[in-house]
Protein backbone atom coordinates (compact mmCIF):
# COMPACT_ATOMS: atom_id res chain seq x y z
CA UNK A 1 0.00 0.00 0.00
CA UNK A 2 1.08 3.53 -0.54
CA UNK A 3 1.39 5.64 2.59
CA UNK A 4 2.81 8.91 3.74
CA UNK A 5 6.14 7.19 4.44
CA UNK A 6 5.96 4.99 1.36
CA UNK A 7 6.10 5.68 -2.36
CA UNK A 8 3.94 8.28 -4.04
CA UNK A 9 0.71 7.24 -5.71
CA UNK A 10 2.33 7.52 -9.14
CA UNK A 11 5.35 5.46 -8.12
CA UNK A 12 3.12 2.84 -6.49
CA UNK A 13 1.01 2.38 -9.62
CA UNK A 14 4.06 2.48 -11.91
CA UNK A 15 5.71 -0.27 -9.87
CA UNK A 16 2.59 -2.45 -10.04
CA UNK A 17 2.27 -1.91 -13.79
CA UNK A 18 5.86 -2.96 -14.52
CA UNK A 19 6.42 -6.52 -15.70
CA UNK A 20 9.02 -9.00 -14.53
CA UNK A 21 11.13 -9.38 -17.66
CA UNK A 22 14.15 -11.36 -18.77
CA UNK A 23 16.15 -8.14 -18.90
CA UNK A 24 16.02 -4.68 -17.39
CA UNK A 25 13.00 -2.56 -18.40
CA UNK A 26 13.72 -0.33 -21.39
CA UNK A 27 11.80 2.20 -23.43
CA UNK A 28 13.18 0.65 -26.63
CA UNK A 29 10.98 -1.90 -28.39
CA UNK A 30 12.83 -5.21 -28.24
CA UNK A 31 11.23 -8.44 -29.41
CA UNK A 32 13.74 -10.45 -27.38
CA UNK A 33 12.10 -9.17 -24.16
CA UNK A 34 9.64 -11.55 -22.51
CA UNK A 35 7.17 -10.73 -19.74
CA UNK A 36 8.03 -13.65 -17.50
CA UNK A 37 5.18 -13.00 -15.08
CA UNK A 38 2.62 -13.15 -17.89
CA UNK A 39 4.11 -16.40 -19.18
CA UNK A 40 4.21 -17.96 -15.72
CA UNK A 41 0.68 -17.08 -14.65
CA UNK A 42 -0.75 -17.96 -18.08
CA UNK A 43 0.73 -21.45 -17.89
CA UNK A 44 -0.25 -21.82 -14.22
CA UNK A 45 -3.87 -20.86 -14.89
CA UNK A 46 -3.98 -23.15 -17.93
CA UNK A 47 -2.77 -26.07 -15.83
CA UNK A 48 -5.25 -25.21 -13.07
CA UNK A 49 -8.13 -25.12 -15.56
CA UNK A 50 -7.12 -28.45 -17.09
CA UNK A 51 -6.76 -29.98 -13.63
CA UNK A 52 -10.24 -28.89 -12.54
CA UNK A 53 -11.80 -30.15 -15.78
CA UNK A 54 -9.94 -33.43 -15.28
CA UNK A 55 -11.34 -33.67 -11.77
CA UNK A 56 -14.83 -33.15 -13.17
CA UNK A 57 -14.31 -35.86 -15.80
CA UNK A 58 -12.75 -38.21 -13.24
CA UNK A 59 -15.69 -37.79 -10.88
CA UNK A 60 -18.23 -38.34 -13.67
CA UNK A 61 -20.89 -40.92 -12.91
CA UNK A 62 -24.04 -42.14 -14.62
CA UNK A 63 -25.92 -41.68 -11.37
CA UNK A 64 -26.75 -38.48 -9.53
CA UNK A 65 -23.95 -36.05 -10.40
CA UNK A 66 -21.98 -34.24 -7.72
CA UNK A 67 -21.56 -30.48 -7.65
CA UNK A 68 -18.27 -30.52 -9.60
CA UNK A 69 -19.66 -32.84 -12.28
CA UNK A 70 -22.88 -30.82 -12.53
CA UNK A 71 -20.94 -27.57 -12.97
CA UNK A 72 -18.70 -29.10 -15.64
CA UNK A 73 -21.67 -30.62 -17.47
CA UNK A 74 -23.50 -27.28 -17.52
CA UNK A 75 -20.40 -25.56 -18.85
CA UNK A 76 -19.74 -28.21 -21.51
CA UNK A 77 -23.39 -28.19 -22.64
CA UNK A 78 -23.41 -24.40 -22.87
CA UNK A 79 -20.28 -24.30 -25.02
CA UNK A 80 -21.46 -27.22 -27.17
CA UNK A 81 -24.78 -25.51 -27.88
CA UNK A 82 -23.01 -22.30 -28.87
CA UNK A 83 -20.64 -24.23 -31.14
CA UNK A 84 -23.53 -26.04 -32.85
CA UNK A 85 -25.27 -22.76 -33.60
CA UNK A 86 -22.17 -21.13 -35.13
CA UNK A 87 -19.91 -23.85 -36.59
CA UNK A 88 -22.09 -26.03 -38.79
CA UNK A 89 -19.39 -28.53 -39.72
CA UNK A 90 -19.88 -31.48 -37.36
CA UNK A 91 -16.37 -32.79 -37.98
CA UNK A 92 -14.80 -29.44 -37.12
CA UNK A 93 -16.88 -29.14 -33.95
CA UNK A 94 -15.13 -32.19 -32.52
CA UNK A 95 -12.08 -29.95 -32.13
CA UNK A 96 -13.59 -26.47 -32.09
CA UNK A 97 -16.03 -27.10 -29.22
CA UNK A 98 -13.34 -28.42 -26.81
CA UNK A 99 -11.09 -25.56 -27.97
CA UNK A 100 -13.80 -23.02 -27.12
CA UNK A 101 -14.31 -24.65 -23.72
CA UNK A 102 -10.58 -24.48 -23.05
CA UNK A 103 -10.47 -20.83 -24.11
CA UNK A 104 -13.36 -19.92 -21.80
CA UNK A 105 -11.97 -21.71 -18.74
CA UNK A 106 -8.40 -20.53 -19.33
CA UNK A 107 -9.32 -16.87 -19.80
CA UNK A 108 -11.73 -16.99 -16.86
CA UNK A 109 -8.98 -18.15 -14.51
CA UNK A 110 -6.48 -15.63 -15.88
CA UNK A 111 -9.05 -12.86 -15.43
CA UNK A 112 -9.87 -14.11 -11.93
CA UNK A 113 -6.32 -13.34 -10.80
CA UNK A 114 -7.56 -9.75 -10.64
CA UNK A 115 -9.62 -10.67 -7.57
CA UNK A 116 -6.50 -11.42 -5.51
CA UNK A 117 -5.58 -8.45 -3.28
CA UNK A 118 -3.38 -6.07 -5.26
CA UNK A 119 -0.38 -6.20 -2.93
CA UNK A 120 -0.50 -9.84 -1.81
CA UNK A 121 1.56 -11.64 -4.46
CA UNK A 122 3.86 -8.66 -5.27
CA UNK A 123 4.73 -8.34 -1.55
CA UNK A 124 5.44 -12.06 -1.30
CA UNK A 125 7.65 -11.72 -4.38
CA UNK A 126 9.47 -8.77 -2.80
CA UNK A 127 10.03 -10.86 0.33
CA UNK A 128 11.53 -13.65 -1.76
CA UNK A 129 13.82 -11.11 -3.43
CA UNK A 130 14.96 -9.90 0.00
CA UNK A 131 15.66 -13.48 1.13
CA UNK A 132 17.84 -13.98 -1.95
CA UNK A 133 19.78 -10.81 -1.16
CA UNK A 134 18.33 -8.88 -4.10
CA UNK A 135 16.83 -5.39 -4.10
CA UNK A 136 13.07 -5.69 -3.36
CA UNK A 137 12.47 -2.53 -5.40
CA UNK A 138 13.38 -4.56 -8.50
CA UNK A 139 10.83 -7.27 -7.65
CA UNK A 140 8.22 -6.59 -10.32
CA UNK A 141 5.22 -8.88 -10.58
CA UNK A 142 1.95 -8.52 -12.50
CA UNK A 143 -0.41 -11.40 -11.94
CA UNK A 144 -3.19 -10.78 -14.49
CA UNK A 145 -1.96 -12.16 -17.84
CA UNK A 146 -4.93 -10.77 -19.77
CA UNK A 147 -4.13 -7.24 -18.54
CA UNK A 148 -0.89 -7.53 -20.53
CA UNK A 149 -1.33 -6.46 -24.17
CA UNK A 150 1.17 -9.06 -25.36
CA UNK A 151 -0.76 -11.79 -23.55
CA UNK A 152 -4.16 -10.75 -24.90
CA UNK A 153 -2.88 -10.30 -28.45
CA UNK A 154 -1.06 -13.62 -28.19
CA UNK A 155 -4.42 -15.29 -27.55
CA UNK A 156 -6.05 -13.51 -30.49
CA UNK A 157 -3.16 -14.41 -32.81
CA UNK A 158 -3.62 -18.03 -31.74
CA UNK A 159 -7.28 -17.80 -32.77
CA UNK A 160 -6.21 -16.29 -36.10
CA UNK A 161 -3.91 -19.26 -36.76
CA UNK A 162 -6.78 -21.66 -36.00
CA UNK A 163 -9.01 -19.76 -38.43
CA UNK A 164 -6.35 -19.90 -41.16
CA UNK A 165 -5.95 -23.62 -40.58
CA UNK A 166 -9.67 -24.29 -41.01
CA UNK A 167 -9.95 -21.93 -43.97
CA UNK A 168 -7.27 -23.93 -45.81
CA UNK A 169 -8.60 -27.28 -44.59
CA UNK A 170 -12.20 -26.63 -45.67
CA UNK A 171 -11.55 -24.75 -48.94
CA UNK A 172 -8.18 -26.16 -49.91
CA UNK A 173 -5.06 -24.02 -50.32
CA UNK A 174 -5.95 -23.06 -53.88
CA UNK A 175 -9.54 -22.27 -52.96
CA UNK A 176 -8.49 -20.09 -50.04
CA UNK A 177 -5.95 -18.16 -52.09
CA UNK A 178 -8.59 -17.71 -54.80
CA UNK A 179 -10.98 -16.31 -52.19
CA UNK A 180 -8.33 -13.88 -50.93
CA UNK A 181 -8.19 -12.26 -54.36
CA UNK A 182 -11.84 -12.52 -55.45
CA UNK A 183 -13.82 -11.53 -52.34
CA UNK A 184 -15.56 -9.30 -51.45
CA UNK A 185 -15.70 -7.20 -54.65
CA UNK A 186 -15.75 -9.94 -57.29
CA UNK A 187 -13.62 -12.07 -59.59
CA UNK A 188 -11.93 -9.57 -61.91
CA UNK A 189 -8.17 -8.95 -62.35
CA UNK A 190 -8.60 -5.23 -61.75
CA UNK A 191 -10.23 -5.94 -58.40
CA UNK A 192 -7.63 -8.46 -57.18
CA UNK A 193 -5.42 -5.91 -55.34
CA UNK A 194 -8.43 -4.29 -53.67
CA UNK A 195 -9.87 -7.65 -52.62
CA UNK A 196 -6.54 -8.77 -51.17
CA UNK A 197 -6.09 -5.47 -49.32
CA UNK A 198 -9.57 -5.72 -47.83
CA UNK A 199 -8.94 -9.30 -46.75
CA UNK A 200 -5.75 -8.25 -44.97
CA UNK A 201 -7.47 -5.30 -43.30
CA UNK A 202 -10.30 -7.53 -42.10
CA UNK A 203 -7.85 -10.13 -40.80
CA UNK A 204 -5.76 -7.59 -38.89
CA UNK A 205 -8.80 -5.69 -37.58
CA UNK A 206 -10.48 -8.81 -36.21
CA UNK A 207 -7.30 -10.05 -34.55
CA UNK A 208 -6.38 -6.70 -32.98
CA UNK A 209 -9.91 -5.91 -31.79
CA UNK A 210 -10.28 -9.46 -30.42
CA UNK A 211 -7.23 -9.06 -28.20
CA UNK A 212 -7.64 -5.34 -27.43
CA UNK A 213 -11.19 -5.81 -26.14
CA UNK A 214 -10.01 -8.33 -23.55
CA UNK A 215 -6.90 -6.32 -22.66
CA UNK A 216 -8.72 -3.00 -22.32
CA UNK A 217 -11.35 -4.31 -19.92
CA UNK A 218 -8.91 -6.23 -17.73
CA UNK A 219 -6.33 -3.43 -17.68
CA UNK A 220 -9.00 -0.94 -16.58
CA UNK A 221 -10.20 -3.30 -13.86
CA UNK A 222 -6.66 -3.84 -12.61
CA UNK A 223 -6.04 -0.08 -12.50
CA UNK A 224 -9.24 0.54 -10.52
CA UNK A 225 -8.17 -2.05 -7.94
CA UNK A 226 -4.87 -0.18 -7.58
CA UNK A 227 -6.63 3.14 -7.09
CA UNK A 228 -8.85 1.57 -4.44
CA UNK A 229 -5.77 0.13 -2.74
CA UNK A 230 -4.29 3.63 -2.55
CA UNK A 231 -7.24 4.72 -0.40
CA UNK A 232 -6.43 1.95 2.06
CA UNK A 233 -2.80 3.01 2.05
CA UNK A 234 -3.85 6.45 3.29
CA UNK A 235 -4.88 4.98 6.67
CA UNK A 236 -4.20 7.15 9.69
CA UNK A 237 -5.87 7.92 13.01
CA UNK A 238 -7.64 10.95 11.64
CA UNK A 239 -11.09 11.62 10.26
CA UNK A 240 -9.80 11.69 6.69
CA UNK A 241 -7.61 8.62 7.14
CA UNK A 242 -10.39 6.57 8.73
CA UNK A 243 -12.89 7.70 6.09
CA UNK A 244 -10.54 6.69 3.26
CA UNK A 245 -9.90 3.32 4.89
CA UNK A 246 -13.63 2.64 5.19
CA UNK A 247 -14.13 3.77 1.59
CA UNK A 248 -11.32 1.40 0.61
CA UNK A 249 -13.16 -1.56 2.17
CA UNK A 250 -16.57 -0.65 0.76
CA UNK A 251 -15.32 0.26 -2.72
CA UNK A 252 -13.01 -2.75 -2.88
CA UNK A 253 -15.78 -5.16 -1.92
CA UNK A 254 -18.28 -3.62 -4.32
CA UNK A 255 -15.83 -3.55 -7.22
CA UNK A 256 -14.69 -7.14 -6.56
CA UNK A 257 -18.29 -8.38 -6.63
CA UNK A 258 -19.02 -6.46 -9.83
CA UNK A 259 -15.71 -7.61 -11.31
CA UNK A 260 -16.82 -11.24 -11.06
CA UNK A 261 -19.36 -10.39 -13.76
CA UNK A 262 -16.70 -8.65 -15.85
CA UNK A 263 -14.18 -11.50 -15.77
CA UNK A 264 -16.88 -14.02 -16.67
CA UNK A 265 -18.35 -11.85 -19.42
CA UNK A 266 -14.96 -11.14 -20.98
CA UNK A 267 -14.11 -14.86 -21.05
CA UNK A 268 -17.51 -15.59 -22.64
CA UNK A 269 -17.15 -12.81 -25.24
CA UNK A 270 -13.67 -13.98 -26.22
CA UNK A 271 -14.93 -17.56 -26.55
CA UNK A 272 -17.94 -16.50 -28.62
CA UNK A 273 -15.81 -14.40 -30.98
CA UNK A 274 -13.47 -17.37 -31.35
CA UNK A 275 -16.43 -19.52 -32.45
CA UNK A 276 -17.69 -16.77 -34.77
CA UNK A 277 -14.31 -16.31 -36.47
CA UNK A 278 -13.79 -20.06 -36.86
CA UNK A 279 -17.32 -20.34 -38.23
CA UNK A 280 -16.57 -17.56 -40.75
CA UNK A 281 -13.46 -19.43 -41.83
CA UNK A 282 -15.73 -22.29 -42.95
CA UNK A 283 -17.92 -20.02 -45.10
CA UNK A 284 -17.42 -19.87 -48.85
CA UNK A 285 -17.60 -16.48 -50.57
Amino acid sequence: MASEQGPSAGAYIQHHLTHLQNQAPSSVVDFAVFNLDTLFWSVAMGLLGCFLLWLGARAATSGVPGRVQAAVEILVEMVDNQAKGIVHNAQSRKVVAPLALTVFVWIFFMNAMDLIPVDLLPKLWEGLYALMGLDPHDAYMRVVPTADLSGALGLSVGVLLVCLYYAVKVKGLGGYIHELFTAPFGNHPVLYPFNFAMQLVEMVAKTVSHGMRLFGNMYAGELIFMLIALMGGAFSFSVTGLALSMAHIVAGTAWAIFHILIITLQAFVFMMLTLVYVGQAHDHH
